[in-house]
């Protein structure tokens, strides 16, 4: 049934001419169908095998243009961590003055991502989980929703390639990459990679293509069923919840939203300029939205493949070393007053 409501959301975008339509029609109308009182669900294998799909796509974009540009890369980093030091500082402030959250709380629903190492913390320390939850939920679905229509405001155009164009694989070389992406993905898992089987997809379908064992991309209606799965995923995250509870933190989500984007957007200006990369496409890899939607937004938005995924995953890196730091300094910082 998730599926289905999510093929019907699909077809309303499409016949709207909206961006990425396959994307974000699932997600609204499954997060509707969530917030309506429903269970929604997307079996694992299907959402592994979406990963794996997608990781695929991504990597069949690689080039040498693309390893070639990666030394130019570093600088992007460096932006990145003012960025996202940047929002969890205003976000923190602004979620405890004007939406009542305690300290703790507000650091950690104004981390932008890293979601199920943030809630782990969150459980330990005896935070308002739930409070802290639906805000995040709230951060990742809108940002689902604004980066498309924000990237299409720059100029880029969104409405044509959500499949990639060019000369189809063959059978078996589909069935050796996916063989491939799973062992990849299996061993990545083992490292804590994130994402491991959309990451080992795309390292395998990225060295493929580098050493020109392949050359092809995959049936278009397969990355577009892939799309359709991962908006419906990302819509199951409001299943069963009350339209009473989503309310309780829509305006925290919404609020830390805009700050994320804005900050995004700024840090973005001067790394497009340095590396010569249109503004959209830089923003994308800036956006503190889901690794594997954004990951899947830059292949749509033909990226240079891997930019994206290497920033989010540095997003990452950089919130497990500064979450940890920034908790401890509240900590000492609060201490004198106990």
């Amino acid at each position: 049934m998730t599926l289905a409501v999510g093929g019907v959301g699909a077809l309303v975008f499409w016949w709207l001419n909206a961006p990425v339509y396959m994307l974000l029609g699932p997600v609204i109308a499954v997060s509707v169908l969530g917030l309506g009182g429903v269970r929604t669900s997307v079996d694992p294998r299907l959402r592994d095998a979406c990963f794996v799909v997608l990781g695929i796509a991504v990597g069949a974009g690689f080039n040498h243009d693309a390893v070639n540009a990666m030394v130019r890369w570093p600088l992007a980093f460096v932006f990145m961590t003012g960025v996202i030091w940047g929002i969890m500082a205003v976000c923190r402030w602004m979620l405890s003055r004007h939406f009542g959250f305690d300290a703790r709380s507000a650091l950690l629903a104004s981390a932008p991502g890293h979601l199920s190492f943030v809630m782990a913390i969150a459980s330990d320390g005896g935070s308002d989980v739930a409070r802290i939850s639906i805000t995040q939920s709230v951060r990742l679905l809108a940002l689902t929703i604004v980066v498309p229509f924000a990237a299409l405001a720059m100029g880029v155009d969104m409405t044509g390639n959500i499949a990639p164009p060019g000369a189809g694989m063959g059978v078996l070389s589909i069935v050796l990459l996916v063989a491939g992406a799973v062992v990849v993905g299996l061993i990545f898992s083992k490292l804590s990679v994130p994402a491991p089987l959309l990451m080992g997809a795309m390292v395998v379908s990225a060295i493929a293509h580098l050493t020109q064992l392949e050359t092809g991309v995959l049936p278009g209606w397969l990355t577009l069923i892939a799309y359709l799965v991962l908006g419906s995923l990302i819509g199951t995250r409001f299943s069963g919840m009350t339209p009473a509870r989503f309310a309780s933190g829509l305006g925290a989500g919404l609020a830390i939203t805009g700050v994320a984007m804005g900050l995004a957007g700024l840090g973005a200006v001067p790394v497009a300029w340095a590396l010569g990369m249109p503004l959209g496409h830089v923003l994308v890899a800036f956006a503190p939205g889901g690794l594997e939607t954004m990951i899947a937004l830059g292949a749509v938005l033909a990226v240079v493949p891997g930019f994206v995924a290497a920033c989010h995953i540095m997003r990452l890196v950089v919130l497990s070393v500064l979450l940890p730091a920034m908790l401890a300094r509240l900590n000492r910082q609060e201490k004198p007053a106990e």
